[in-house]
């Protein structure tokens, strides 16, 4: 058993082991210190921490910043992170004071206040959650953390910089330097996962390329916890005025957040103060006395991603492999996305389920997914980040000319992973999430009878008649279930739920199917039809994860 330092832990007294002798400083066994190395503590890093360590692995989370950041940067998720936070113990009805549901349009208006474009941000998604929540980011990483501290196999080095890594094909050495007196350590890992932001030093020393949009834009960024009686209307909106562009969205519950474009003739030392911020807060009736200004902060708004996410045993996610402005309230939801993919394929690959060559994977499918969303960013800021007057006259004429033909507002994409671990006309394609009961309990969402993310269902017991012993067991080591939603004869052990709303059976009969293969990340692997199909469908999971598991 490794011994407990009582290292720096950001004021919040964590245990922190190390796996050095605190006396000479040597390292205090000759194994691996962890089997996954994270730098960054951020919400896509403890996303991976506790995925990676729910499932059996010891976790080490490297942290340069001695305490956890205290203010807000992200304020808006989807139903699909919903859905995530679900799938670690947060649902979003489970903790109110952190997010709230917004069920309406995502509102673009001029100067003039006519209405441009409506994105359509209401009602509930196909994971089982509203499809837009505002939330508060440092309440939610403060509840990631409790987990994370419950959890025996997390070590979590707070003050600790990440200076470089070597790869030696078996494992990866990983130096780092203490923050305060710089002192130097070396920790010996299985992969290591650069979760460290967007000027992300793992990817750099990857070598990975940066493709580049050229989509530059600074913004000051104002966070605002009115009073109580200081009441906003519950509303997203977007301020197309070349005057000043601006966004109105909620900041969770009791704050909103303002962001305001730096115009061209101004310099970033000039908006970024505290006066500047109240300055442009007095016409929405915010001063000092009806509100707390929480922070104020400049960002270069960016597009762009790297093009290679895994080199050998080191792997990037989050702000360090993609960047996107944030007019689409997605740059969070989808490093959360990358999380969930990189965890349980990784996560098979430690168990020595899966051939690590399956890793390729993760960005080849990402990247096509992400991109997606970057594009569809980047086509909303590219209408309010107009100050030529002329431009957005025309802008003005030709979106007020297109709501008026009465075409349904636009909804965020929906885009298909890329190439990777799918297959067919539906591989790739995020399942849906609908309320089930099994043996008389009360319906509740699939993944809470599932207890997780991942599943084989089945419209009837008929279709997994020839599933093989060896088919079964894959899936349990990947934390897939087997269940089937009209169990009748022949359901064996697999899991007979009742499809509650027959939201499943609508689903199976648009895809025109009998049985869909989810993955833990919540994408299909693929569909089939019939017994036959059901089994070679799994057969073929297994021989993708790796050739020799596949026996003849």
């Amino acid at each position: 058993m490794r011994a407990i330092d009582r290292l720096r832990a950001g004021g919040r007294g964590i245990a922190t082991e190390s796996p050095y002798d605190l006396e000479s400083g040597e390292p205090m066994h000759s194994t691996l210190d962890s089997d996954v190395l994270i730098i960054g503590c951020g919400p896509v890093g403890k996303l991976l921490a506790l995925r990676l360590a729910k499932a059996g692995h010891r976790i080490t989370v490297a942290e340069r910043f001695a305490n956890t950041f205290a203010l807000p940067r992200a304020v808006t998720h989807d139903s699909e992170a919903a859905r995530i936070f679900q799938a670690v113990g947060l649902a979003p009805d489970t903790m109110p004071d952190v997010t709230e549901p917004y069920d309406g349009m995502y509102v673009w208006q001029n100067a003039g206040e006519d209405v441009l474009l409506e994105v359509d941000w209401s009602g509930i998604g196909e994971s089982g959650w509203y499809n837009t929540y505002f939330f508060h980011q440092p309440a939610l990483e403060d509840k990631f953390q409790e987990i994370l501290e419950s959890l025996p196999d997390v070590t979590i080095l707070r003050g600790w910089e990440y200076q470089g890594h070597q790869d030696d094909g078996n494992s990866v050495t990983v130096t780092l330097t203490d923050a305060t007196d710089g002192t130097t350590r070396e920790l010996t890992t299985g992969y290591l996962i650069g979760a460290d932001g967007a000027n992300s030093q793992v990817r750099t020393d990857m070598g990975s390329a940066w493709h580049d949009h050229g989509y530059f834009f600074d913004w000051l960024v104002v966070d605002v916890a009115p009073a109580p009686e200081r009441q906003f209307p519950h509303i997203a909106r977007q301020t197309c005025d070349i005057a000043r562009p601006c966004t109105m969205v909620p900041g969770g519950p009791g704050r909103r957040r303002w962001e305001f474009m730096r115009l061209p003739h101004e310099k970033i030392e000039g908006i970024d103060r505290a006066e500047f911020a109240w300055s442009l807060l007095s016409r929405y009736g915010i001063d000092p006395t009806n509100a707390q200004l929480e922070r104020h902060s400049t960002y270069t708004f960016q597009a762009g991603w790297a093009l290679d996410w895994r080199k050998g045993r080191v792997l990037i996610a989050g702000d360090a492999a993609h960047l996107m402005p944030p007019f689409a309230g997605q740059g969070l939801c989808a490093g959360l996305r990358d999380a969930m993919n990189l965890a349980w394929k990784l996560s098979a690959v430690l168990d020595d389920t899966a051939h690590p060559d399956i890793l390729d994977s993760y960005g080849s499918e990402r990247i096509a997914h992400v991109s997606a969303f970057i594009d569809f960013s980047m086509g909303l800021g590219k209408v309010i980040c107009l100050t030529d007057p002329d431009e957005a006259a025309r802008r003005d004429e030709r979106m007020i000319s297109e709501r008026a033909d009465g075409s349904a507002p636009p909804a965020p994409p929906r885009p298909r992973l890329g190439t990777g671990l799918h297959r067919g006309a539906h591989g790739g394609t995020l399942s849906i999430q609908a309320r089930v009961d099994a043996e008389s309990s009360t319906p509740r969402l699939l993944d809470d009878i599932l207890g997780g993310a991942g599943a084989l269902i089945a419209r009837n017991a008929q279709a997994l008649a020839q599933l093989s012993d060896e088919d079964t067991d894959v899936l349990a080591r990947l934390g897939v279930t087997v269940c089937v939603l009209d169990g009748g004869n022949g359901a064996g052990n697999f899991l007979q739920v009742r499809d509650t709303d027959g939201r499943y059976v609508c689903w199976l009969e648009d895809l025109t199917t009998d049985a869909v293969l989810v993955r833990p990340d919540f994408y299909l692997f693929g569909t089939a039809t019939g017994p036959a199909e059901t089994a070679e469908m799994v057969a073929a999971l297994r021989g993708a994860l790796d050739p020799t598991l596949v026996t003849s």
